[in-house]
């Protein structure tokens, strides 16, 4: 029988500065197939090759990755600054609509970074440009330097909520995390629950209320040794599940139960 279809909302780059493609990073593509053991099919991020309503149909769930550039500011109402960085409109085009669609179809989806501030802006929620430079909080940023495991490793704990949904699915109130990311929640969008936070208060965990299907999203990196891992495993294999019991043709009523 052949496994469900996981889109991954790939980015838009330039190979060698010149030559432009559309990527997904291969750690997604490895945690899709060998943790959620679903068929992980890279999405181009534009919506001019591809429409919500085509991805809704084509697959099963979304893995809304990572990437460089930010959510533009004017989809949460605030002007553009330099402290915004870098945007990627064609992308806002394809996963804010994608997120909202699939809450409300619910169909599954697992928002990663910034997949995670997309979720929540998508609901109607707000981000700050430079968490950094708040009071109070540490460098979320991933190191300048040093190799991948030095840059992917588990650097701060995420506390969440006792009895809430990521707490049932991991067992435990803390975990430990790595940290890639500039940005971060300010305001919580409509329905957006926050479920998980770090040291510093910087939002780490959020799901759904109410959604009928998986609607979750992580601050940090799960991807990386996803395989291995305590804390990413459990989650793309819940996120597998899902995925697995919309192909099959089940259509949950409730927020995924764990």
């Amino acid at each position: 029988m052949a496994r469900p279809v996981v889109g991954i909302i790939g980015n838009s780059n330039l190979l060698n500065d010149e030559y432009p493609v559309h990527a997904g990073g291969t750690m997604n593509s490895c945690a899709v197939s060998n943790v959620a053991r679903a068929i992980p099919l890279i999405i181009p991020p534009d919506p001019a090759f591809v429409s919500v309503e085509e991805l809704l149909e084509v697959c099963d769930g979304f893995l809304l990755t990572g990437g460089r550039p930010n959510v533009h500011p004017e989809e949460y109402g605030e002007d553009e600054t330099e402290a915004h960085g870098t945007f990627d409109r064609n992308r806002d085009a394809i996963t804010l609509p994608l997120v909202r669609a699939c809450v409300e179809r619910g169909q599954p989806f697992f928002a990663i970074c910034r997949g995670f501030q997309e979720m929540n802006v998508a609901m109607g929620g707000s981000l700050y440009p430079e968490i950094r430079e708040l009071p109070g909080r540490m460098n979320h940023r991933m190191p300048p330097d040093g190799t991948l495991e030095e840059k992917f490793e588990l650097r701060h704990d995420v506390h969440l909520t006792e009895g809430g949904v990521f707490h049932r699915l991991l067992g435990s109130t803390v975990v430990r995390t790595n940290s890639l990311h500039g940005q971060g929640i300010k305001r919580p969008g409509d329905r957006i629950v926050v479920d998980g936070k770090a040291d510093d208060g910087t939002e780490e965990a959020i799901y759904v209320d109410g959604a009928r299907g998986f609607a979750m999203g992580v601050q940090w990196h799960p991807e990386w040794n996803a395989a291995d891992d305590p804390v990413s495993r459990p989650l793309f294999t819940a996120f597998g599940a899902a995925v697995a019991a919309w192909s099959d043709g089940e259509r949950p009523r409730q927020l995924h139960a764990v």
